[in-house]
């Protein structure tokens, strides 16, 4: 992340993501094509860098190889935020931080624990990203009562952020 970042926007940006935790990663396969799939954020650290664990047989792995351009998305519908992320993945073998990141719950996933052969940790970092946060159904009313009156569409309705 550069400078110039508005702190306030990536704090807000990093809460987000804390509370959603899910998120879709889509890397490129070898042929080109999006590979999607559903992956835990385990941290987010201040400056927007993003750790998950991961197997080092799943295709992610070859992917990441052959190019580590990444994109996030998570979504909250019920409470209408959404986030979307691109940035570079980076996979490595790392104990110490393993250990960190490690909770009970990933013992499904590596019954050997942080020290499981199979853990890989996957570091992304963040380059861009942008998220939305949509008012009530009242504000979407007043916008067409506004957009109505003045024949003007309102445009954004809601908070929206863009984070470099």
């Amino acid at each position: 992340m550069s400078a110039h970042v508005n702190q306030g926007d990536l704090l807000r940006l990093t809460e987000l993501i804390r509370d959603i935790r899910i998120g879709l990663l889509t890397t490129l396969n070898h042929e080109g094509a999006f590979h999607t799939r559903p992956v835990e954020t385990l941290r987010v650290d201040a400056d927007g860098t993003l750790w998950f664990f991961t197997d080092w047989s799943s295709p992610k792995v070859a992917e990441l190889e052959e190019d580590f351009r990444v994109s996030l998305g998570y979504a909250d519908p019920a409470k209408k935020i959404y986030v979307a992320i691109s940035g570079t993945g980076q996979l490595r073998r790392d104990l110490e931080q393993a250990k960190r990141l490690w909770s009970i719950d990933q013992r499904a996933y590596y019954p050997q624990g942080p020290e499981d052969s199979r853990l890989a940790v996957l570091r992304i970092q963040l380059q861009r990203a942008e998220y939305w946060i949509a008012p009530g159904r009242l504000s979407y009313l007043v916008a067409a009562a506004e957009a109505t009156l003045t024949g003007k569409p309102v445009g954004i309705v809601g908070d929206n952020r863009k984070v470099r």
